[in-house]
């Protein structure tokens, strides 16, 4: 007998293990030849370089624009301006903590703040509103601009970014 489990019993946890492993496999080549492999999706918890990643499919005319309407700016330069506490420690989405060098986009209508990286991608799944109050990206006084811009880019209707 070793320490923890008796010898047998490491041999069978290992075993079990490698049946898991090649169920969750099978499910996700099932779920991607089916089509489904979406639901399956693993997200990295931590922003990445989305210079680095492949693009899979094209983005959303809406979410680029909406990306073109968002400030991009580094936490250290927002956090400079700011009052002590005043800002959030963490975002919300991913729920680490900002750091100074990191980009974040800050929204105009509730002046909350986010990884560049977490809201990309929460805009890239057609979500046009604040992942914490759902408060709509453009403020009201933009609006008539976005729409129109929208309208040219897309070839669709002149007022897309109603819900």
């Amino acid at each position: 007998m070793t320490m923890g489990f008796p010898a047998g019993y490491s041999v069978v946890f290992f075993h079990a293990l490698s049946v898991l492993d090649f169920i969750r496999s099978f499910i996700f080549l099932l779920s991607h030849f089916l089509g489904l492999s979406d639901f399956l999706k693993t997200y990295s918890i931590r922003p990445v370089d989305e210079a680095r990643m492949p693009e899979h499919k094209p983005k959303l005319v809406f979410a680029l624009l909406i990306q073109e309407f968002l400030p991009v700016m580094k936490f250290q330069d927002l956090a400079e301006s700011a009052r002590p506490g005043d800002l959030p420690e963490s975002c919300a989405v991913c729920l680490y903590e900002f750091e100074g060098g990191e980009e974040i986009r800050w929204l105009r209508n509730c002046r909350h703040i986010f990884h560049r990286t977490c809201l990309d991608q929460w805009m890239d799944h057609d979500r046009k509103t604040c992942p914490l109050c759902r408060t709509q990206f453009v403020p009201e006084e933009m609006k008539d601009e976005f729409n129109r811009r929208l309208w040219t880019a897309s070839g669709h209707g002149p007022d897309l970014y109603s819900e």
